[in-house]
């Protein structure tokens, strides 16, 4: 079993800076963004490995800008980057000295890594680096270790020279981003597509990725670097995919999501069913509300531009951040809930942010509030909203806040910061 690196001074250390953060840009980008269909049509669409290669000599990103990716974060109020190093199809974006089916040894003649990884180092951005374990190209993924050892161990060994590779030569990097760590169902009673079309996950993980010896090696190379659970073992914190779900209070979280399709990682040329600006605010409120974080992914065309509909989404975040960050950043857990308007997040003892999603009409109540609010202020605005104390038999901590606008200051989210007093007996 691989050590777990949780509650120890050490791990609290690494992962101060991610708590802060809280929100984070996940990119997606490869050849499979020249087929216009996600990042999973070499597998779903059956194409062989001879099929698929020749993308390579089309993948030429006459408009890539990593400073633009970047700088495109930062306006969203973003604080750190994810780049996917190499997806499930095998192309590595970068100088792999153990593959061929790298972007630098085909007709890009680029390191896509190194100048997204220099890009977000210029900006001020974290730097995280995504690398899928597994890799389609080989047999043995699909035949498993014990019908076609030969192929599994080469793809296995692979994926330990490969993340040394990433973990050496591009300077300090903040977060290894495993992904691919399951596996089809040559284990017996394990199926290997499950009805809604989902790889299984596999229990053997650990054990057939050598994930102990492999992030042992990460460790020894990147002392401050976070891993996250996604190689069979726990690490430093969990990835709920498209959904927001809190882990327990001292381990951290990060939510993944799209702003499409949830199988839409890669760029989709028609994926209309795009979250508005409103939909992605609550869902970083809420991860933030959990103590997590938010990554939101994009999909960049094959040419490294960025379509309009997630530029105008993150920009529209970035507004709504640039009034309201201070109740996101560095948040906690706060000691009561919004009720039925909204969230709540915390900073320290003294500071709750009641995140309004929904707008009452003249007055709320918060039950179970355990100090007394001695102010009431709407960030957006500076407009104070009255606080009386309104105990009952039900709730003898409730309070009322009223006066509040006809409409929202914020049609997206109103905050509103209350600062507490002394407990309530």
């Amino acid at each position: 079993m691989s050590i777990v690196h949780d509650q120890t001074s050490s791990y609290a250390q690494r992962v101060r800076w991610f708590h802060q953060a809280r929100f984070g840009m996940f990119i997606h980008w490869g050849l499979y963004s020249l087929l216009q269909r996600g990042e999973w049509t070499m597998l779903t669409e059956g194409w062989t490995p001879e099929e698929y290669r020749p993308l390579a000599d089309r993948f030429t990103p006459s408009q890539f800008d990593a400073d633009a990716w970047a700088a495109l974060a930062v306006e969203a109020g973003m604080k750190y980057l994810t780049f996917t190093t190499r997806h499930h199809d095998g192309f590595c974006l970068y100088d792999s000295q153990v593959s061929d089916f790298t972007s630098v040894r085909t007709a890009a003649r680029r390191d896509f890594v190194a100048e997204v990884v220099a890009a977000a180092r210029r900006a001020g951005l974290r730097v995280g680096l995504y690398y899928s374990l597994l890799d389609w190209r080989f047999p043995g993924y699909f035949d498993g270790p014990e019908r076609n050892p030969e192929s599994f161990q080469a793809m296995v060994q692979q994926a330990h020279d490969q993340v040394r590779e990433l973990m050496t030569h591009y300077g300090t990097i903040d977060v290894l981003w495993y992904d691919g760590h399951w596996f089809p169902g040559f284990v017996e009673g394990k199926s290997f597509i499950t009805e809604w079309g989902e790889y299984v996950h596999e229990d053997r993980a650990a054990e057939l990725w050598r994930s102990e010896e492999l992030n042992a090696m990460v460790r020894r190379l990147q002392p401050n670097i976070l891993i996250n659970n996604r190689v069979g073992s726990k690490e430093d914190f969990d990835t709920p995919e498209q959904h927001v779900t809190a882990s327990e209070p001292g381990r951290a979280w990060e939510t993944i999501m799209t702003m499409g399709d949830a199988c839409g990682w890669g760029y989709i040329h028609h994926n209309p069913n795009m979250k508005t600006p409103t939909q992605l605010i609550q869902h970083l409120i809420k991860a933030a509300s959990g103590e997590g974080n938010f990554m939101l992914n994009i999909g960049p065309r094959a040419d490294g531009t960025v379509r309009e509909e997630e530029v105008s989404r993150l920009r529209a975040i970035g507004q709504w951040m640039r009034v309201n960050g201070e109740a996101i950043y560095g948040s906690q857990r706060a000691p009561f809930h919004g009720g039925m308007i909204g969230m709540t997040t915390a900073q320290g003892p003294d500071t709750v942010y009641l995140h309004v999603v929904r707008w009452p009409v003249g007055e709320a109540f918060l039950a179970d509030v355990p100090r007394r609010i001695t102010r009431a202020t709407v960030l957006a605005t500076g407009e104070k909203i009255a606080v009386d104390a309104a105990p009952n038999v039900r709730a003898p901590r409730r309070v009322r806040l009223h006066g509040f606008a006809p409409a929202p200051p914020d049609q997206n989210c109103t905050v509103i910061k209350l600062e507490m007093g002394e407990p309530v007996g």
